[in-house]
């Protein structure tokens, strides 16, 4: 009981800082900004990005945008999410219905090394448990545990440095994580697959793993065998 006291008080101590109110209040537009054009385009019927589809992200989003009221349902899900969000009565809602949708799109970029979203995509799960964070208050209740009363504490105006500092720092290591997470990508079009070629351990293999996604229209995986085998081809 101890610990959810602190939580409460920590919680408590968080939410009458005026700056941490600011940047909760940005969190949430950016996260309204990445979703209301993405659900608007599905809804309109329009492929959402230009990506020709031999791309493994474009291949998918091709696919996605043929099955017909499933794509545009995605849109829908995506505006009310955003909506939601704009609302500070139905902050948590809309948190409860975007945390699931940019968790697929985060897994999904991971798993095609789609460039787009390598760092958007973490970066906004880790905004909506950010939120789910600042809203304990609101959700807490749902743990079985008796839960220890807070009151509110009056306004604090003193600017949290270690916690923009903690902000700063998770950017840059997950930008720093995702940038060399993968030796290769297939990147969003065949020249700019081979640009990283250059700096490759073997050229030769990249550019034949650059070929059999843009080229060939090879899957992932696929290609990633190609490449492999090419490597080990050029040691020999």
């Amino acid at each position: 009981m101890k610990i959810l006291v602190k939580l409460d008080e920590l919680h408590a101590h968080v939410r009458a800082n005026k700056w941490m109110r600011y940047f909760t209040t940005f969190i949430r537009l950016a996260l309204v900004a990445g979703f209301l054009p993405a659900g608007y385009v599905k809804i309109i019927g329009e492929r959402f990005t230009d990506l020709h589809n031999n791309q493994p992200m474009g291949h998918y989003l091709e696919a996605l945008h043929h099955t017909g009221y499933y794509y545009t349902f995605i849109g829908y899900a995506q505006i009310l999410a955003a909506l939601l969000l704009l609302i500070p009565r139905t902050v948590v809602l809309g948190v409860l219905l975007y945390l699931p949708i940019i968790l697929n799109i985060c897994i999904l970029s991971f798993a095609v090394r789609f460039e787009g979203s390598l760092l958007t995509a973490p970066l906004m799960v880790i905004a909506c448990i950010y939120l789910l964070c600042w809203h304990y208050d609101r959700i807490k209740y749902i743990f079985p545990f008796t839960q220890p009363l807070v009151s509110p504490l009056p306004q604090n105006n003193k600017f949290p440095i270690r916690f923009f500092a903690l902000v700063f720092a998770i950017f840059l290591a997950v930008g720093f994580t995702v940038m060399n997470m993968y030796k290769i990508v297939p990147r969003n079009t065949l020249s700019d697959c081979e640009t990283q070629c250059d700096d490759s351990d073997n050229p030769e293999a990249c550019k034949v793993f650059c070929e059999s996604i843009h080229n060939n229209g090879q899957d992932l995986d696929k290609s990633l065998k190609i490449y492999e085998q090419a490597l080990k081809n050029k040691r020999r």
